[in-house]
Protein backbone atom coordinates (compact mmCIF):
# COMPACT_ATOMS: atom_id res chain seq x y z
CA UNK A 1 0.00 0.00 0.00
CA UNK A 2 0.92 3.78 -0.57
CA UNK A 3 -0.09 6.39 2.06
CA UNK A 4 -0.55 10.11 1.22
CA UNK A 5 2.49 11.36 2.97
CA UNK A 6 0.34 13.91 5.66
CA UNK A 7 -1.66 10.46 6.47
CA UNK A 8 -2.38 11.09 10.53
CA UNK A 9 -3.53 7.96 11.36
CA UNK A 10 -1.76 4.51 11.54
CA UNK A 11 -3.00 1.01 10.35
CA UNK A 12 -3.90 -0.63 13.38
CA UNK A 13 -4.52 -4.47 12.60
CA UNK A 14 -4.83 -6.67 9.18
CA UNK A 15 -6.60 -9.12 8.89
CA UNK A 16 -6.31 -11.16 5.70
CA UNK A 17 -9.85 -14.06 4.65
CA UNK A 18 -8.56 -16.66 1.82
CA UNK A 19 -12.06 -17.54 0.56
CA UNK A 20 -11.85 -21.56 0.54
CA UNK A 21 -13.79 -22.06 -2.84
CA UNK A 22 -12.85 -18.87 -4.89
CA UNK A 23 -9.30 -17.66 -5.60
CA UNK A 24 -9.56 -14.61 -3.91
CA UNK A 25 -7.91 -12.74 -0.67
CA UNK A 26 -9.64 -10.44 1.19
CA UNK A 27 -7.72 -8.01 3.68
CA UNK A 28 -9.61 -6.16 5.98
CA UNK A 29 -7.73 -3.36 6.97
CA UNK A 30 -8.16 -0.88 10.28
CA UNK A 31 -6.90 1.95 10.72
CA UNK A 32 -6.93 4.41 13.78
CA UNK A 33 -9.36 6.44 13.20
CA UNK A 34 -11.02 8.72 10.50
CA UNK A 35 -10.97 12.53 9.93
CA UNK A 36 -14.34 13.25 9.66
CA UNK A 37 -17.39 12.64 12.31
CA UNK A 38 -14.62 12.29 14.96
CA UNK A 39 -16.62 14.51 17.25
CA UNK A 40 -20.10 12.63 17.13
CA UNK A 41 -21.00 10.64 20.49
CA UNK A 42 -20.65 7.21 20.28
CA UNK A 43 -18.15 6.68 17.54
CA UNK A 44 -15.88 3.73 17.41
CA UNK A 45 -12.34 5.94 17.05
CA UNK A 46 -11.59 3.28 14.30
CA UNK A 47 -12.15 2.95 10.40
CA UNK A 48 -12.45 -0.64 8.39
CA UNK A 49 -11.78 -0.84 4.85
CA UNK A 50 -11.26 -4.03 2.28
CA UNK A 51 -8.94 -4.80 -0.25
CA UNK A 52 -9.07 -8.08 -1.88
CA UNK A 53 -6.52 -9.60 -4.50
CA UNK A 54 -7.35 -12.27 -7.21
CA UNK A 55 -4.71 -14.61 -7.91
CA UNK A 56 -4.45 -17.61 -10.29
CA UNK A 57 -2.99 -20.90 -10.03
CA UNK A 58 0.45 -20.28 -9.81
CA UNK A 59 -0.38 -17.76 -7.12
CA UNK A 60 0.31 -14.62 -9.06
CA UNK A 61 -2.24 -11.54 -8.90
CA UNK A 62 -5.02 -10.78 -11.71
CA UNK A 63 -7.55 -8.35 -10.13
CA UNK A 64 -7.55 -5.82 -7.55
CA UNK A 65 -10.68 -4.89 -6.04
CA UNK A 66 -10.84 -2.49 -3.42
CA UNK A 67 -13.20 -0.41 -1.58
CA UNK A 68 -13.99 2.89 -2.08
CA UNK A 69 -16.75 4.81 -0.19
CA UNK A 70 -19.43 1.84 -0.23
CA UNK A 71 -18.22 1.28 -4.59
CA UNK A 72 -16.08 -1.27 -5.33
CA UNK A 73 -13.41 -0.70 -7.50
CA UNK A 74 -11.87 -3.28 -10.02
CA UNK A 75 -8.49 -3.34 -11.68
CA UNK A 76 -7.06 -6.21 -13.92
CA UNK A 77 -3.66 -7.06 -12.41
CA UNK A 78 -2.64 -9.82 -14.72
CA UNK A 79 1.32 -9.41 -15.44
CA UNK A 80 1.66 -6.08 -13.40
CA UNK A 81 3.24 -7.94 -10.52
CA UNK A 82 2.76 -7.24 -6.69
CA UNK A 83 -0.83 -5.54 -5.73
CA UNK A 84 -0.03 -1.67 -5.27
CA UNK A 85 -3.16 0.07 -3.26
CA UNK A 86 -2.88 3.69 -3.27
CA UNK A 87 -4.15 5.16 0.41
CA UNK A 88 -6.65 8.39 0.59
CA UNK A 89 -5.73 10.59 3.16
CA UNK A 90 -7.75 10.49 6.39
CA UNK A 91 -10.96 8.71 5.07
CA UNK A 92 -8.81 5.63 3.78
CA UNK A 93 -10.24 4.68 0.63
CA UNK A 94 -8.30 2.24 -1.57
CA UNK A 95 -7.66 2.71 -5.13
CA UNK A 96 -5.67 0.09 -7.03
CA UNK A 97 -2.91 2.10 -8.11
CA UNK A 98 -3.35 3.88 -11.45
CA UNK A 99 -6.51 4.67 -11.10
CA UNK A 100 -7.56 7.02 -13.58
CA UNK A 101 -9.51 9.99 -11.96
CA UNK A 102 -12.11 10.09 -14.12
CA UNK A 103 -12.84 6.68 -13.36
CA UNK A 104 -14.07 7.23 -9.87
CA UNK A 105 -17.60 7.66 -9.18
CA UNK A 106 -18.57 11.26 -9.77
CA UNK A 107 -20.09 12.36 -6.24
CA UNK A 108 -16.64 10.58 -4.79
CA UNK A 109 -13.88 11.72 -6.89
CA UNK A 110 -10.56 12.93 -4.88
CA UNK A 111 -11.74 16.44 -6.06
CA UNK A 112 -14.63 16.34 -4.06
CA UNK A 113 -12.43 14.44 -0.83
CA UNK A 114 -10.71 17.31 -1.01
CA UNK A 115 -12.50 20.18 -0.96
CA UNK A 116 -14.42 18.35 1.92
CA UNK A 117 -10.77 18.86 3.54
CA UNK A 118 -11.42 22.70 3.13
CA UNK A 119 -15.03 23.15 3.88
CA UNK A 120 -15.30 20.19 6.50
CA UNK A 121 -12.80 21.81 8.38
CA UNK A 122 -14.59 22.62 11.63
CA UNK A 123 -15.72 18.85 11.56
CA UNK A 124 -12.01 18.03 11.15
CA UNK A 125 -11.04 20.84 14.35
CA UNK A 126 -14.13 19.62 16.33
CA UNK A 127 -12.78 15.69 15.92
CA UNK A 128 -9.16 16.74 17.36
CA UNK A 129 -10.62 18.37 20.20
CA UNK A 130 -12.12 15.35 21.22
CA UNK A 131 -9.46 12.58 19.78
CA UNK A 132 -6.39 13.41 18.82
CA UNK A 133 -5.74 13.87 15.09
CA UNK A 134 -5.13 16.46 12.25
CA UNK A 135 -6.19 20.09 12.35
CA UNK A 136 -6.69 20.10 8.49
CA UNK A 137 -4.74 18.88 5.02
CA UNK A 138 -3.05 22.18 4.97
CA UNK A 139 -1.56 21.21 1.23
CA UNK A 140 -2.46 21.56 -2.28
CA UNK A 141 -4.24 18.92 -4.15
CA UNK A 142 -1.15 17.76 -5.72
CA UNK A 143 -0.12 16.78 -2.21
CA UNK A 144 -3.59 15.43 -1.58
CA UNK A 145 -3.33 13.21 -4.47
CA UNK A 146 0.42 12.07 -3.99
CA UNK A 147 0.73 8.40 -2.84
CA UNK A 148 4.46 8.08 -2.01
CA UNK A 149 4.90 6.59 1.42
CA UNK A 150 4.95 2.76 1.01
CA UNK A 151 3.43 0.47 3.66
CA UNK A 152 4.21 -3.41 3.51
CA UNK A 153 0.78 -5.24 4.64
CA UNK A 154 2.44 -8.48 4.67
CA UNK A 155 4.49 -7.89 7.24
CA UNK A 156 1.73 -6.66 9.50
CA UNK A 157 -0.71 -9.30 9.13
CA UNK A 158 -2.70 -9.94 12.81
CA UNK A 159 -4.58 -12.91 11.06
CA UNK A 160 -5.09 -14.99 8.43
CA UNK A 161 -8.41 -17.64 8.16
CA UNK A 162 -9.79 -19.32 5.69
CA UNK A 163 -13.54 -18.86 5.64
CA UNK A 164 -16.70 -17.47 2.91
CA UNK A 165 -17.37 -15.45 5.97
CA UNK A 166 -14.83 -13.95 7.64
CA UNK A 167 -17.12 -11.99 10.48
CA UNK A 168 -15.72 -15.00 13.09
CA UNK A 169 -11.96 -13.91 12.80
CA UNK A 170 -12.67 -10.11 11.94
CA UNK A 171 -14.66 -10.12 15.79
CA UNK A 172 -12.01 -11.29 17.14
CA UNK A 173 -9.21 -9.58 15.62
CA UNK A 174 -11.21 -5.84 15.73
CA UNK A 175 -13.36 -6.43 18.67
CA UNK A 176 -17.55 -7.11 18.83
CA UNK A 177 -17.69 -3.68 16.54
CA UNK A 178 -16.42 -2.91 13.20
CA UNK A 179 -17.84 -1.97 10.01
CA UNK A 180 -19.04 -5.50 8.49
CA UNK A 181 -18.56 -4.05 5.02
CA UNK A 182 -18.73 -6.29 1.90
CA UNK A 183 -16.95 -9.46 2.52
CA UNK A 184 -16.58 -10.00 -1.68
CA UNK A 185 -16.63 -8.38 -4.83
Amino acid sequence: MYLQPDEAFPLSRVVAIVHPARRIIAYHLLWRDDVHGAWLPFTVPTDEEVVWVGYDTTGAPTDIWTYWHGHILHTNWTGKGTPAIDVQWGKHGSMPQGVAEGDLPKLQSLNLFYAFTIIGAPDIWLGNAVRKGPWCFCHSYRRYRAFTVPLLTGQRLDAVARSADGRETLRAVFGQKFSNKVHWP
